[in-house]
């Protein structure tokens, strides 16, 4: 059982994302503009590859090779004729990669990028499964030989900088005295060659820190950002006003020098950039895959507005600040100011990074935050695909919630998306000491709701959200926000901004909640109970919410284990809608108030012991955890795979490449998404991940891929 979840069937599910009709709407200069961001998306997104395993870039380059020398349905046929059946030709991989075309090429470079990593491919051993430190996992944010000590010293070390983790990867290495040497790499464009901007180069040098050796370079996907640097580039021709050509120009200076600061000028810009057409954001953003959580993923998405939705989630901004006053803290604990911000509805073009979420609130810089304000983004055609319900694919639930969940399902996570985005991540204020010594917060009046007393501790200067709570900073966050969602949800404004009134009202409300206790059953699946920790901050903040509820007892929630129809162990899920309002939001709001107030106060020890209490996967009875996560492994759903179209260049103008909803559709996506580059950016990849191999003592053989 434990290893069914790191195993997908052959037959997951694929959708397209359909952006058509908005892409259609844009003008040739927006078209220009967006096509030119969404190549600079698409080469950064790369990086991820090395942000993941040792060898994730191998195996790109091998699949890339692959498919560049035979799309799907010839490599198919070539691995009939080669004497493959159909069961064969699915089964086994070896076989169809050593006797495809591109390896009757390239015999010796296809067989070293095999023997590189098709090993590693298909390893369950227990730290190849999952992402990690030390023995818990794999990551290479950081070197095989880092600990979580590792990274918080390294964290006291960047603190002390006065530099940001989100686009740094750390290195360490042990001289023959014992001594630890920590290399602290940024990612940039530019190596050691001295530039005009101190803000970085004076910071490249040696450190002695605590007893260990600090340097700091930079330099890391050069060549990635090199390319997305030229597309940035060319998207400054097209933009719409002087905000996005001083967003652009600021994103450059950051990619090229390494600079966080110039990315929080180029998000400053951003935000000022009010209700685009196409929208965008590109950097090194979600610290959710970092171990320790401070170091951002690349990730860039292009969008066009849907203006229906966003029509409502204007009319949901223009509540807020009325809305923010029934949140269950004290108004001290909220921002001094509401900055309004942008929120849209969007449909993606392009998508570059580890997954596709729902919604986004960003930038996730704590100070522009709390000054400068942010903007909430909810991905429409995302929605539309990725949460769509088949009911006869629903698990968990009674009878007769299925058709209920079934027609508000969608309905219901569009309010849940906006609350969570708008007025999850977008209230509370942080206590903060400045440099100069000065607070944010009048320290004789301000009273800590939970204790009676003055506030006992704050961010200093230099402190972040994420560095400060690091491991749960990310899950922690996102349980805030979704507690926000369920609990604004009741509000009568809120759901007639939507459209929904009276009986209506209400079947969103019990769906919205129903949905929300059934994912956090079915978020079991991302638990690791050999670690003892959790893999997914979404899917732990779900099951945190689920524990609220169960603890609020009177029926509200119960979770059943029970036989099904196949004989098979199965479970049931139940909310008594009639105690949401008089049992759930009084729980809702002792919780809320206790996290908003443990993260105000910068207090980690507190936060920590509540977060990690709830988090906490046990086989107490009644419902028996543990247990159940079997039973939701057994019955789980693989995610599906989505299908991103493409943009070409034709002349002057912009073609939407679109591709089938199915696995060749996919493939050949990617083929068409690097037409001219596909070699170099394999020689480039691989590259990069032998120059580092030996953080890993693993893979080493395939040196470079020739073209």
């Amino acid at each position: 059982m434990a290893d069914t979840q790191y195993i997908l069937p052959n037959d997951i599910g694929v959708s397209s994302l359909d952006c058509r009709e908005a892409f259609r709407l844009l003008s040739p200069t927006e078209r220009l503009y967006a096509h030119h961001l969404s190549r600079a998306a698409w080469y950064g997104g790369l990086a991820v590859l090395l942000q993941t395993s040792p060898e994730a870039p191998y195996i790109y380059a091998l699949l890339s090779r692959l498919f560049r020398a035979q799309d799907p349905d010839q490599l198919r046929q070539h691995a009939l004729a080669e004497g493959l059946t159909e069961e064969e030709y699915q089964e086994k991989l070896e076989r169809v990669i050593l006797g495809s075309k591109a390896a009757q090429q390239h015999p010796e470079e296809v067989r070293d990028l095999w023997q590189t990593c098709g090993e590693l491919m298909f390893s369950l051993e227990p730290r190849l499964r999952h992402l990690g430190l030390g023995k818990e996992g794999i990551s290479t944010y950081f070197s095989g030989d880092c600990t979580m000590e590792d990274a918080k010293l390294a964290q006291d070390f960047l603190d002390s900088q006065n530099l940001s983790a989100y686009n740094t990867r750390l290195f360490k290495e042990v001289d023959q005295e014992g001594k630890p040497h920590y290399e602290v790499r940024l990612a940039s464009v530019l190596g050691t060659d001295p530039a005009l901007d101190s803000e970085v180069t004076s910071k490249l040098k040696s450190y002695e820190f605590q007893g260990s050796h600090f340097q700091v370079t930079r330099g890391d996907y050069a060549p990635l950002l090199q390319k997305v640097v030229e597309n940035l580039e060319k998207a400054k021709a097209y933009t719409a006003n002087s905000h996005q050509e001083q967003m652009l120009a600021q994103y450059i200076e950051s990619f090229t020098q390494g600079s966080i600061e110039a990315h929080k000028r180029g998000s400053r810009f951003w935000i000022q950039d009010k209700g685009p057409i196409v929208e965008s954001y590109i950097g090194f953003i979600e610290s959710y895959r970092d171990p320790f959580g401070s170091r951002g993923e690349f990730e860039g998405f292009v969008a066009m507005v849907n203006k229906a939705m966003s029509a409502k989630f204007e009319r949901l901004v223009a509540s807020a600040e009325q809305l923010l006053k029934e949140l269950p803290w004290p108004p001290a604990f909220e921002k001094d100011k509401f900055l309004t911000p942008d929120f849209t509805s969007l449909d993606v073009l392009t998508f570059a990074g580890s997954g596709i979420p729902a919604g986004i609130n960003i930038p996730n810089y704590d100070d522009l935050r709390q000054t400068e304000g942010f903007k909430n983004v909810s991905l429409g055609n995302v929605l539309a695909v990725a949460y769509a319900t088949q009911r006869e694919k629903l698990t968990f639930l009674e009878e007769e919630d299925k058709d209920l969940y079934t027609r508000w399902k969608g309905p219901s996570f569009d309010v849940q998306v906006g609350l969570h985005e708008l007025l999850g991540h977008g209230s509370g204020k942080l206590f903060a000491q400045d440099e100069k010594g000065a607070f944010n917060f009048d320290q004789e009046t301000v009273i800590n709701p939970e204790t009676g007393e003055q506030i006992q501790s704050w961010y200093r200067s230099g402190e972040t959200w994420d560095s400060k709570f690091s491991t749960i900073a990310s899950s922690y966050e996102e349980c805030r926000a979704e507690s926000v969602g369920l609990y604004l949800c009741l509000n009568p404004r809120v759901l007639e901004i939507f459209g929904f009134q009276g009986a209506e009202a209400e079947d969103v409300i019990y769906v919205n909640w129903l949905n929300m206790v059934r994912a956090g059953l079915l978020a079991l699946e991302f638990y690791t109970p050999e670690a003892s920790n959790w893999r997914q901050a979404h899917m732990q903040a779900r099951f945190v919410i689920l524990r609220v509820l169960l603890e609020a007892g009177e029926g509200l929630v119960t979770v059943t284990p029970t036989t099904g129809s196949d004989g098979r162990p199965d479970a049931r899920v139940r909310l008594d809608r009639s105690k949401i309002r008089s049992v759930g939001r009084p729980a809702l709001e002792r919780f809320l108030r206790r996290l908003q107030v443990l993260k105000s106060t910068g207090d980690v020890a507190g936060g920590r012991a509540l977060y990690e209490g709830y988090a906490a996967v046990t086989d107490a009875p009644p419902e028996c955890f543990l247990s159940l996560r079997d039973t939701v492994l057994l019955r789980k759903e693989s995610r599906k795979l989505i299908v991103q179209p493409n943009t070409r260049l034709e002349g002057s103008e912009v073609q939407l490449l679109e591709y089938e909803a199915s696995a060749a559709g996919l493939i050949r996506s990617f083929t068409e998404r690097f037409p001219e580059d596909g070699p170099e950016l394999e020689k480039v990849l691989t590259r990069l991940a032998t120059a580092d191999a030996r953080f890993w003592k693993g893979p080493s053989k395939a040196q470079s891929v020739q073209a």
